[in-house]
């Protein structure tokens, strides 16, 4: 192959959901028309929505949670290189990267023809004044773990348990933007609220398996308004009805977490709660490279039209948490963006036409949260957004259908089925009754 002949390259930054089916995605559609090099600082993918069943079912999530990333990409021809990194140039169309397998690697520069953004985020666990020593979350393998040990080996003596999030910092970048007819993007106080729920109910569960206690020993909290307010007000009240009659506490409007101490938690409104369990949703941040950059917005997260492309830089894309325009941070609005690049990078090299590929993205939650004993609810909403679709749903076939997605998801290296939301839908609401 001469210099002439030589396919555009796309460089994917991050390898995880929004990573890994960008990926794939692109190579669905534009086929053997562009070379795919992904990046990412780990080279497994972090299945984290099931990380909370695995520590309240005691089994360690470092043995079930992760999918070894370079023989899933190398099965459709996509590079991968184990790297942090540390730099982009997009002015000269250059990423600056540090091989990170053994310490002391030298700094490499990889140039691209279109580079899309799914690095994730920061969990800013370091903002929270006491954490480190008095806190507990699920957002990985590591704290998860923690937890789990702490749950079924002793270190929980069966006092209160205080379960919430601390407040999220969004940035500029959505602004204007109107995915449904006179909708938006709203403005959120917390990232992602749909697993604060998850591990209420599932800690209920635990608390009367174990013989400790019932929901009223559980308080719940928020900086919101209301909790999981991204699934829409019909749900989100729904969910606090339910709450109430099972006899969970609820604080919202907390504002942000001020401290953890040894005893509870103390709020930025004034209040307090008394935990001996604090279990954490912190800030999300944008990595601190993304910051100041010409495709970021005030938060570092990426600025995107509706087809995930920067505005400026047209060869740019981004999907997943590092989108402004994902919000809240979903793993099923980072599906359905990954889909659009795919469609977008195949539209350029010829591959697809105007019409079949410029589908903007329409924001749906989907979410299914764990409750214990088998069970779980199935969230599906678009209100938040200006749409007029809400439906939740409880029972065993929400909680069947989260535990067979990992299965199906593992077993497909990744590729999740186009009829599978089709097939959820049908499965959960037209067979669990109103």
């Amino acid at each position: 192959m001469n210099a002439t002949d030589k396919k555009p390259h796309v460089v994917i930054l991050g390898g995880n959901f929004a990573g890994l089916g960008s990926a794939q995605k692109i190579r669905q559609y534009a086929g053997d028309a562009i070379q795919i090099t992904v990046i990412d600082r780990k080279d497994y993918l972090l299945f984290v929505p099931n990380i909370p069943a695995d520590v309240f079912e005691n089994r360690n999530p470092a043995m079930h949670q992760r999918m070894e990333l370079r023989d899933v990409l190398a099965h459709d021809q996509i590079n991968f290189i184990q790297a942090e990194v540390n730099a982009i140039d997009v002015d000269s169309e250059m990423v600056h990267i540090t091989p990170n397998e053994r310490p002391g690697a030298a700094a490499v520069t990889l140039s691209y023809d279109y580079l899309v953004v799914a690095l994730g985020n920061r969990l800013a666990f370091e903002d929270i004044e006491g954490f480190a020593e008095f806190g507990d979350s699920v957002s990985d393998l590591y704290l998860g773990e923690q937890l789990r040990q702490k749950l079924h080996f002793g270190g929980y003596k069966g006092g209160p348990i205080a379960i919430g999030s601390a407040r999220f910092h969004q940035g500029d970048g959505a602004k204007g933007l109107e995915p449904y007819p006179s909708g938006s993007i709203p403005d959120a106080l917390a990232a992602c609220e749909g697993p604060p729920v998850e591990v209420m109910m599932a800690a209920a569960h635990y608390l009367a398996e174990t013989k400790q206690g019932d929901p009223s020993k559980i308080t719940v909290f928020t900086p919101a308004e209301l909790i999981a307010e991204d699934a829409g007000e019909t749900v989100v009240k729904q969910l606090l009805d339910l709450a109430t009659q099972m006899g969970f506490n609820y604080l919202n409007n907390t504002q942000d977490i001020k401290r953890i101490t040894q005893d509870g938690i103390e709020f930025a409104d004034g209040r307090s709660v008394e935990a001996e369990l604090k279990i954490i949703f912190p800030d999300w941040k944008a990595h601190e490279f993304m910051r100041g950059l010409p495709i970021s917005d005030s938060e570092g997260f990426v600025v995107t039209d509706l087809l995930m492309r920067n505005p400026k830089y047209k060869n740019v894309f981004a999907a997943g948490d590092a989108a402004a325009v994902t919000m809240p941070k979903l793993g099923a609005i980072g599906h359905q963006e990954c889909e659009i690049v795919g469609l977008q990078i195949a539209k350029d090299l010829g591959r697809l036409s105007p019409e079949q590929a410029d589908k903007p993205l329409q924001p749906v939650v989907y979410c299914i949260g764990d409750m214990g004993g088998g069970k779980a609810f199935y969230i599906r909403s678009n209100t938040w957004f200006g749409g007029d679709e809400a439906v939740l749903k409880m029972g065993h076939v929400p909680y069947m259908l989260k535990m067979q997605y990992r299965t199906l998801f593992m077993h497909n290296k990744g590729k999740v089925p186009s009829w599978g939301l089709d097939f959820a839908e049908m499965a959960v609401e037209h067979h669990i009754p109103k």
